[in-house]
């Protein structure tokens, strides 16, 4: 099985895992997990962005690599790891939000907080109805497609770090047809891992995997749905520099 683009769900994410009780995974259990994360996420995101308090985008930035780690290597702590996730990614995410908003314009946020939810509800649906299947060959080529754009960023990341910009196309005030013809690459990409998050979620619930993993497969879905947030963001500000 090809694993995930995402590196929270690769496809030893479900092998040798401890079980803390009888109970096992369930879809309806993850579903339930991730409402009330994405809640918790939303509601620290509205504190900062309505408060305007951006010190603690590197707070809950850093601090929220830092939990997510854990999260990863220490599976059966997800019940308490991935509130606490979820705050501190809220804090930051609030804090960006705020500067996309000033930036730009204040419509941006809501705008891309409908289309992320849009695409996460339009892809579930799509995929409980079959209409998207999980295939190997699907999953190889976002597979490949997300190592793509890792390699973009640490190239982008390393070019900061030197004392440069980072590569233009990364800037979100490049209104270029390239660079804005990127970030639509990165959204669909983003998308399609939602499609391969599920699929993993499914196979947990099937295989009677421990009741923790449904905080674990809401972790999985919440750094996607990030990552994809923040890549429409990104493409909503070059759209908006060309007017």
């Amino acid at each position: 099985m090809i694993k995930s683009g995402n590196p929270a769900l690769s496809k030893k994410s479900f092998e040798n895992l401890k079980s803390t009780s009888n109970e096992v995974m369930t879809l309806d259990g993850a579903v339930n997990k991730t409402a009330i994360s994405m809640g918790i996420l939303l509601f620290a995101a509205y504190y900062t962005y309505s408060n305007a308090i951006m010190d603690y985008v590197l707070i809950g930035s850093i601090g929220g690599l830092v939990v997510a780690i854990v999260t990863i290597f220490k599976k059966e702590w997800s019940p308490i790891t991935v509130p606490i996730y979820a705050v501190l990614e809220g804090l930051a995410l609030g804090g960006i939000s705020k500067m996309y908003a000033d930036a730009f314009e204040p419509g941006i946020v809501p705008q891309a907080i409908s289309l992320t939810l849009g695409i996460l509800f339009a892809l579930l649906f799509a995929y409980k109805t079959k209409i998207i299947r999980a295939t190997e060959n699907f999953k190889l080529g976002v597979f490949a497609a997300t190592a793509g754009i890792g390699v973009v960023y640490l190239i982008s990341f390393l070019m900061s770090m030197f004392g440069g910009s980072g590569l233009p196309i990364m800037d979100p005030t490049n209104a270029s047809m390239l660079s804005i013809g990127f970030s639509l690459f990165v959204v669909v990409i983003a998308s399609l891992n939602l499609v391969m998050d599920f699929d993993f979620i499914e196979q947990g619930a099937a295989n009677g995997a421990p009741k923790y993993m449904e905080w674990y497969g809401a972790f999985g879905l919440l750094v996607t749905l990030i990552w994809l947030y923040l890549e429409i963001l990104k493409l909503l500000g070059k759209l908006s520099s060309r007017k």
